[in-house]
């Protein structure tokens, strides 16, 4: 073998080692199973972005592709039941138990993350979680899908979600599925977590809704499009596999495809100077406890232009950004569970959503894991997965 092959190589084996290299931190529990699954990810979607840089699909689309190989079809067993069918034209799969039951059983209703632009019902880390549920429980699960960025953007989303969960709260759905309509939760993770937060707050005031809900369980929400510059934002800014520019590239597509806001939204100069009141309900310098501000200074926004929120103006709209709501809509919330990992970049927005539920006087129970990150649950073979699922099913099963 020649000494250019050697040194060939040995540059390919440097490059390779850099690829795959993922500096983490110390407490991260099998280290080596998340550099495995940054490396693979950031294949993926390094090859994503470019085959949109070369014009030939966008890179949400790409994804999803690659995502739909981990589908799994509706598949019942021994312990659970399980049914594709429509609530109010939304697909939905509910999984119910098979053991029988005198009395009426809890329901959940599910959410699935992906950013506004990926995941389905189908995928088999939910569809896991959906049936570990109903053997933990002894509950039905409704897991719902909503339409998705890029070919569909805001409200839309939160439209197919609130539609899906309104047919699921009527008496006759639920005398057919045998739930208690006093012991319905809803819940989601990440994208998943903000709509469950969304809906919830619009069924406060919804006079077509008699059946309301017992509890909301958010799995490491995303809350605000106001502050993209929050301490776990500057903290967790390049930490793979969910980065701050991935981020504000699911918030941007949410809204619009056109990468003006994605842009702005980077560089935190999105939002007009005449929204500047909003900031109150952001402001990490008195809503976050102090072992998450770290030394961090509070920077006050750089305020951007009025023509992108007179173009977009649902970045700003509560419906998006539960955090935006007031006080008063807070404190009439169910009982609330909120999950936020320590290496993730939205990490700050579930904390905040939790002092700000605490000063309305709702009832909530915050489980931050120190050693946990975004996506955590749905990554199976994890040990920090299976802890924070077993801690999610037991205050369900306490709770609901």
């Amino acid at each position: 073998m020649g000494r250019k092959t050697l040194l060939l190589l040995l540059l390919l084996g440097v490059l390779g080692a850099y690829y795959v290299h993922t500096p983490l931190p110390d407490n991260i529990e099998e280290p080596w199973k998340l550099v495995l699954l940054n490396a693979l990810f950031k294949t993926v979607l390094n090859l994503s972005l470019f085959a949109e840089l070369l014009g030939i699909n966008h890179v949400m689309d790409t994804l999803m592709s690659c995502m739909s190989f981990q589908e799994v079809p509706p598949t019942s067993d021994e312990n659970v039941t399980v049914m594709e069918t429509t609530f109010n034209n939304v697909p939905v799969r509910v999984y119910i138990p098979n053991r029988k039951s005198q009395a009426l059983r809890r329901g959940l209703f599910y959410i699935h993350g992906g950013g506004m632009c990926l995941g389905s019902a189908a995928l088999f880390a939910y569809d896991e979680l959906s049936r570990q549920t109903v053997n933990s429980l002894d509950a039905v699960v409704v897991s719902t899908d909503y339409r998705l960025a890029p070919k569909y953007h805001f409200p839309s989303q939160f439209e197919d979600v609130y539609n899906s969960l309104k047919w699921f709260l009527r008496q006759d759905v639920l005398e057919k599925y045998g739930v208690d309509p006093k012991r319905i939760g809803v819940s989601g993770d990440s994208a998943g977590g903000n709509l469950a937060a969304a809906v919830t707050q619009k069924l406060i005031d919804d006079p077509d809704v008699k059946i309301k809900l017992k509890i909301q369980s958010l799995i490491y929400p995303a809350l605000q499009t106001l502050d993209m510059d929050l301490p776990s934002y500057r903290d967790n800014a390049l930490l793979t596999p969910v980065t701050k520019s991935l981020i504000v590239r699911f918030w941007s597509e949410y809204f619009t495809t056109d990468r003006s806001l994605e842009k702005a939204m980077l560089f935190n100069q999105h939002t007009p100077v005449e929204s500047a009141q909003l900031f109150k309900f952001v402001n990490w310098s008195s809503l976050l406890p102090e072992i998450f501000k770290k030394g961090h200074l509070y920077k006050s926004p750089t305020h951007g232009t009025s023509e992108l929120f007179k173009k977009y103006p649902g970045f700003l709209d509560v419906r998006a950004a539960p955090l935006l709501a007031d006080d008063n809509k807070l404190h009439s919330l169910p009982v609330t569970y909120v999950i936020t990992c320590q290496y993730d970049v939205l990490r700050d927005d579930g904390i905040m959503y939790v002092t700000r539920l605490q000063k309305a006087g709702v009832r909530v129970t915050h489980q931050h894991f120190e050693d946990g990150f975004h996506g955590a649950i749905t990554y199976h073979g994890f040990k920090i997965g299976d802890r924070i699922k077993n801690h999610y099913l037991s205050w369900l099963n306490e709770n609901l």
